[in-house]
């Protein structure tokens, strides 16, 4: 779970900002680059253990708390996407479908996406047969035919139903009780891709 906050320093973009899903891939690295430089952006990230334990509603709030405790500088007002009930101190708006509506949630909502697809292109390095960089870790046919084919691994949520179709038969059905050695494996395989922020999805050992 990836959620961003974004300080609007002006609307003078020369990209487009709106609804991440709007644009493509291409866009959404130019937009994202640009927000960074003129923005004051914080990324908050949940791991799927995480989810698994608390539900993804409950992760997405923490993931949103944690993105705003991460911007320099605290915000006066906020405004959320959805009518997700943020408890902070200072004043919060719901707003549905607000990344098509304000130009701070559409920031937002590119740096989360960006981030996000960025880590899933990381796990590709490392699972190449699932097809990460592809599907960024969504449902899809090819997804759950990997998982069918390979087994659960470390960064699938248990609690997602495409994974637990699977659970009954799969090798790594015990992975939440992954053995030490094992978690090891991963967390190498992490290092020497050069991102130790994606050592936050591993299970504790």
């Amino acid at each position: 779970m990836v959620a961003s906050a974004v300080i609007l320093k002006n609307y003078d973009f020369e990209c487009q900002i709106d609804d991440s899903k709007k644009l493509t891939a291409k866009k959404r690295e130019k937009a994202y680059d640009e927000i960074m430089e003129k923005a004051i952006v914080g990324v908050g990230i949940v791991d799927e253990k995480t989810i698994d334990e608390i539900n993804i509603y409950h992760a997405a709030v923490k993931a949103m708390q944690m993105a705003i405790s991460n911007l320099r500088i605290p915000p006066d007002y906020v405004i959320v996407d959805g009518r997700i009930k943020l408890p902070i101190e200072c004043p919060v708006r719901s707003i549905v479908r607000g990344d098509s509506q304000s130009m701070s949630i559409a920031a937002a909502s590119i740096i989360a996406k960006v981030t996000r697809d960025r880590i899933m292109l990381e796990y590709d390095k490392i699972f190449p047969q699932y097809g990460f960089a592809r599907h960024k870790g969504y449902p899809t046919k090819s997804h759950k035919e990997a998982i069918k084919k390979y087994g659960i691994i470390p960064i699938h949520r248990r609690s997602f139903k495409p994974v637990l179709d699977y659970l009954p038969d799969s090798p790594y059905r015990q992975a939440r009780k992954t053995s030490k050695k094992h978690n090891q494996k991963f967390k190498n395989q992490l290092l020497r891709v050069g991102n130790r922020m994606l050592l936050s999805y591993l299970p504790d050992e």
